[in-house]
């Protein structure tokens, strides 16, 4: 597992949190399950935490097993997070988002889940729009999209992944930076079947991980931070 801090005592502050290295699947699990019932006894502090995985695929609530193509590829695991088969893997970086929903955080209201996930799918393109990288929404289509126009194709570049218990959130995101993008082909991603995948590498940006790092965090304060805009007006793709 990557290197961590110590959750803090509960002081009404977001703790910021980026492991180095890789970090097995089950100890991310096994961090949030406790981290979530912390915030909820109010002795922890709300955080969200990056980190990169060795090679997964991951199931959701409503992933089907036709859809994992390659079930001998990788290992998997049950997420318990909505939506279906996703893949984690290196050069990819997954932000665990965890929040009292019971609070207002930035543009996002009390206990509005909707709103919630507007808001993170708004957090990836306003990281990406600091690439220079029109990241949008697609009705019916979960995750965050890039158009090749002249092309008259599309591929998803970040995913968006939730579970909220007794409200507090937990799972959350994964911008695609540089994985091996051919890992992807073990499972039909969150069920779309007819879009590809991509990612900064694949358009031509050579981003490190500390570049995404800086544009994710410069892009959550725009949306979860005191002077945030609104966030909710366009629905949720889910």
């Amino acid at each position: 597992m990557g290197s961590i801090t110590p959750a803090a005592p509960a002081s009404g502050k977001l703790e910021w949190r980026i492991s180095d290295g890789l970090t097995e699947y089950p100890d991310a699990l096994a961090l949030m399950r406790e981290r979530v019932a912390a915030i909820r006894a109010g002795t922890a502090d709300e955080l969200v935490w990056s980190v990169e995985h060795p090679p997964i695929y991951t199931a959701g609530t409503s992933a089907k097993p036709a859809e994992l193509t390659d079930p001998t590829r990788f290992p998997t695991f049950e997420a318990g997070r909505g939506g279906q088969w996703t893949y984690h893997g290196p050069g990819q970086r997954t932000v665990y988002v965890m929040l009292d929903l019971n609070r207002q955080h930035g543009a996002v209201p009390v206990a509005d889940i909707h709103c919630y996930v507007n808001a993170l799918e708004e957090f990836l393109i306003r990281a990406l729009d600091r690439f220079n990288v029109k990241g949008e929404r697609r009705k019916g289509r979960v995750g965050i999209w890039i158009t090749d126009r002249q092309a008259g194709t599309e591929a998803k570049i970040g995913a968006i992944g939730v579970r909220v218990s007794r409200w507090v959130s937990w799972h959350g995101v994964a911008l695609n930076v540089d994985p091996d993008l051919t890992h992807f082909s073990g499972i039909v991603p969150c069920g779309v079947r007819d879009h590809g995948v991509t990612s900064l590498a694949a358009l031509g940006i050579p981003a490190t991980m500390h570049d995404a790092d800086v544009a994710l965090r410069a892009a959550w304060d725009e949306v979860f931070g005191d002077t945030a805009g609104p966030v909710c007006g366009v629905p949720p793709a889910c």
